[in-house]
């Protein structure tokens, strides 16, 4: 979902029932009794030919009739009729339609693809069909069928299915959990079924996940994707094993079920993240403690230490038999004041990060009492502190006068220890991936420059043949253009040829030689017998190759069989078997598959998924997420692994996959690898014709996330003679901030911000440098000598891709050397190649410099209605 016209959606002036009906089981009635209800303050529009007034509300026969164009309609009518009514509502001048009816199918030809097919040729935005509606809280809004409407809070909903959605709003009203649409949110909880278009879906979803969690549940975890997967790297690549690794590099915090997502509803609707993963336990039951301890360590959770002079405080305040350790015991007669002696210790230990206090009922002390005093602490706490500390509680068996007491306090309480601690990793995991999208990670290796052109040529030629698999050679060719060592392979068609062709090489230098078949029709040879191993004479060489040809052509009658191929045996006693290649995903394409390798690779299943591009940093992070990243390091007389060399050739196969689109299918298996390096022993490549790309963001016109698109540096030259280099901006640009910032007056700071600017702190710059290249550009000015940042212009363009907004800054020391216009030009060019429509931005008035310079490079310039310090500057770049 893009953000165009998502105002008038969720904050409409103007409403129309269309379909709204007197009958109290009809959809249109329960919308419109719910817009009254919620006191919706803008007008209600009725449309409905058979009824001239229903509830003291006039209703016309037709959208025609209308008095105006509205900001909403919401239809209910019969599912042959709704085509119609979209394409009336968009005539009309509607700004968006919700389609609460259902039974309008799928795919083309459909009354579905009607709807959206009318709805483009207006404009109009389209939500549904069979949908629950749309609900905003803070804008009194609920256009929905929905049995209640949920408080106003700081949670967004945005749900595929009806059903979860009325789900999670009833448990809402139940626990005092708000929800907000799409305003001022502090967490986005988020149902999914499928994903249409990935490229808009993970640039919005890591926009997101960088200012506020995102919570995901998706549905059809275990739908069998990879059925007609024909390498073992496919075969690995389920869906959801895909729809995994979107999740995990977009930052978003996944959960399995609805009952997690409530979980996590409760602890983001009343704890902020915080840094950290340490967690201090506080309990009078020693069993529900160690149950908590179990369910951390299941989480990969950290137990934090007392600290000495906590443990000294502790022991003054409590009984001889506490526990002296994390759980703290306090033992089953703690009452309120116990409860608050070690509560505030913990709260003023620095070696733990949160807290969960947790209760179990006796008739020895009151529980109510106890979170009383625990409540008042913590609020005290939370007033005290710019970051405090995040508190959890567990009341077992709870009463009804326990659970008020938590809620008034902002303290988000569960009913199991299990529940408490999975609440609080969700908000660890949250800060490791936004840490993770907010990291500045190494560029790759300088001395990796792969031959693309020959790489281009081999799989131009396998594509224009007609052919969908590389052959052996071919493949050889192709990997060698990256730099990824594979042994060599030499062709033979029969035995003498074979014989030949081991003796010249292999054999004659003591080696013994690997045969596999040579079928386009055989992918996996060993289930054919199609491998031979060790062969250590041409007798053996001409025997094996007569054995093979005769068991594949047994075994597949219809197999193209062209020969077999002769490789080096190769022999790596303490080499870890890895595999490591590229699938194909028809929904987020390319994608990177690394795990441990061999002939029962899909039965281990041990394997990790990420989408390209990568770097170093992701390629190791890749390979930390599989159990075989464990056996990589030393252990007995086994030197570690070269991991160095593992995660270079991940991040060659992610370059390939962005280079090459034709690429399909690429499967590395076994790859050997030990303290000396890598080589790949067998290699399957298949590739495909490219389909023309949809209007968009160019480059690879299947990946899911943009590549750095090395194709737009530029080497320049500014007036008196200083060399520069210009390039799309990288993360590892951080650094080069804080020196071009300081070279820049508070004045042209305030000119390019609209306000005073005294500090730029890491998320700042982050930010700055994080460029989603799926949704902006930004061109950075670097002195060739000594790689000083001289200036840098940045274009955003909009949810439709049609409009660009610009912003430029130049180290103040620089002016009127020509840096300024030349940056302009690069990113007018760069929109006019990007096939934008318009770029515009906002200048303040006394800005006579860059007003000036707008001039001359042909835009308009004109007040802002809003605001008359501000001009609005346009250049129309295509009509």
């Amino acid at each position: 979902m893009s953000t165009y016209r998502l105002d008038k959606l969720f904050s409409p002036r103007s409403v129309a029932v269309v379909g709204a009906s007197p009958r109290d089981t009809s959809p249109g009635r329960a919308v419109l009794r719910n817009l009254r209800t919620a006191g919706f303050e803008g007008s209600i529009s009725l449309v409905n030919p058979r009824y001239r007034e229903i509830e003291g509300i006039k209703a016309v026969k037709s959208i025609q009739e209308l008095p105006q164009a509205l900001d909403l309609m919401v239809i209910a009518t019969p599912p042959h009729s709704v085509p119609g009514i979209v394409a009336a509502a968009g005539e009309k001048g509607a700004a968006t339609a919700v389609i609460i009816t259902a039974g309008l199918g799928h795919g083309e030809g459909s009354l579905a693809d009607a709807c959206e097919k009318a709805a483009r040729a207006s404009g109009l935005r389209l939500v549904g069909p069979n949908c629950l509606g749309v609900l905003s809280s803070r804008a009194k809004l609920n256009a929905s069928f929905a049995a209640r409407t949920p408080p106003a809070g700081e949670l967004a909903l945005v749900s595929q299915s009806g059903a979860i959605a009325a789900g999670l709003i009833e448990w809402s009203a139940a626990h005092d959990i708000g929800f907000s649409a799409a305003v001022a949110t502090r967490a986005i909880l988020l149902y999914i079924e499928s994903v249409n278009n990935a490229r808009k879906f993970m640039s919005a979803a890591r926009a997101a996940a960088r200012i506020k969690p995102v919570v995901v549940v998706k549905s059809g975890r275990h739908a069998q994707g990879a059925k007609a997967a024909q390498t073992h790297t496919g075969a690995l690549a389920g869906a959801d094993a895909v729809y995994e690794a979107a999740f995990h590099r977009a930052g978003l915090l996944r959960v399995l079920d609805l009952d997690e997502l409530f979980a996590a509803a409760e602890t983001l609707g009343r704890v902020r993240p915080f840094p950290g993963k340490r967690l201090a336990i506080l309990t009078n039951g020693g069993g529900v403690g160690v149950l908590a301890v179990d369910r951390l360590a299941d989480l990969d959770g950290t137990l934090a230490a007392l600290s000495p002079a906590t443990m000294k405080r502790l022991d003054a305040a409590l009984p001889p038999i506490w526990s002296r350790a994390n759980p703290v015991d306090i033992a089953g007669d703690a009452d309120a004041t116990r409860y608050l002696a070690a509560f505030e210790a913990l709260l003023e230990d620095r070696e733990n990060d949160a807290i969960l206090v947790m209760n179990v009922p006796t008739a020895l002390a009151s529980a109510d009492a106890a979170a009383r005093s625990i409540a008042a602490c913590a609020q005290t706490h939370r007033n005290s502190f710019l970051r405090p500390k995040p508190v959890f509680a567990v009341w077992i068996g709870s009463s009804d006068a326990t659970m008020p007491i938590f809620e008034a306090a902002g303290i988000p309480s569960y009913a199991t220890e299990s529940d408490a601690v999975r609440g609080f990793m969700h908000l660890v995991h949250y800060r490791e991936a936004l840490d993770a999208l907010m990291a500045t990670p190494p560029s790759l290796a300088q001395d990796f420059k792969p031959d693309v052109a020959a790489a281009r040529g081999v799989v131009e030629s396998v594509v224009e043949r007609g052919r969908t698999w590389l052959d052996p050679i071919e493949v050889t060719q192709l990997l060698a253009a990256y730099s990824i060592p594979i042994a060599p392979a030499l062709l033979a068609r029969n035995g003498e040829e074979a014989a030949a062709a081991a003796a010249r090489p292999f054999l004659a230098e003591g080696s013994g030689v690997v045969m596999k078949i040579l079928s386009p029709d055989i992918v996996h040879k060993s289930e054919v017998g199609g491998v031979r191993l060790n062969l250590t004479s041409e007798r053996a060489v001409r025997d094996a190759v007569a054995d093979i040809l005769a068991r594949a052509r047994a075994v597949r009658p219809d197999a193209r069989i062209t020969g077999v191929t002769i490789h080096p045996m190769v022999l790596r006693p303490k080499a870890r078997e890895l595999i490591a290649g590229i699938a194909d995903d028809p929904t987020f394409g390319p994608v990177i598959v690394f795990g441990r390798g061999g002939t029962a690779v899909e039965v281990i299943g041990d394997k990790a998924l990420a989408l390209p591009p990568l770097d170093l940093e992701l390629a190791r992070e890749l390979i930390g997420r599989t159990r075989v990243s464990r056996v990589l390091k030393a252990y007995r007389d086994v030197p570690a692994a070269d991991v160095d060399a593992v995660a270079l050739l991940l991040v060659k196969l992610a370059q390939l996959a962005a280079d090459l689109p034709e690429l399909r299918e690429l499967d590395l298996n076994p790859v050997l690898a030990d303290q000396n390096g890598l080589i790949a022993v067998d290699a399957r490549i298949a590739v495909a014709p490219v389909e023309a790309a949809r209007r968009g963001p160019s480059g690879h016109p299947r990946f899911a996330i943009r590549p750095y698109p090395k194709e737009w540096e530029r080497h320049a030259e500014l007036r008196d003679g200083t060399k520069i280099l210009v390039r799309p901006l990288r993360p590892e640009d951080e650094p080069l901030y804080g020196p071009f910032l300081a070279a820049v007056t508070q004045q042209d700071l305030r000119l390019r911000f609209f306000a005073p600017v005294k500090e730029f702190g890491h998320t700042f710059i982050a930010r700055f440098t994080q460029i989603d290249y799926a949704r902006a550009m930004a061109f950075i000015a670097i002195e060739e000598s000594p790689g000083n940042m001289l200036g840098v212009v940045r274009l955003h363009a909009d949810a439709n891709y049609e409009r660009g907004e610009y912003a430029i800054l130049v180290r103040s020391d620089l002016k009127g050397r020509g840096l300024g216009y030349l940056l302009m030009q690069m990113i007018i060019e760069y929109a006019r190649a990007e096939d934008l429509k318009t770029i515009e931005g906002q200048v303040l008035a006394e800005n006579t410099a860059m007003l000036a310079m707008c001039r001359e490079l042909g835009f308009s310039i004109s007040p802002d209605p809003s605001d008359p310090d501000t001009c609005i500057v346009k250049l129309a770049i295509r009509h």
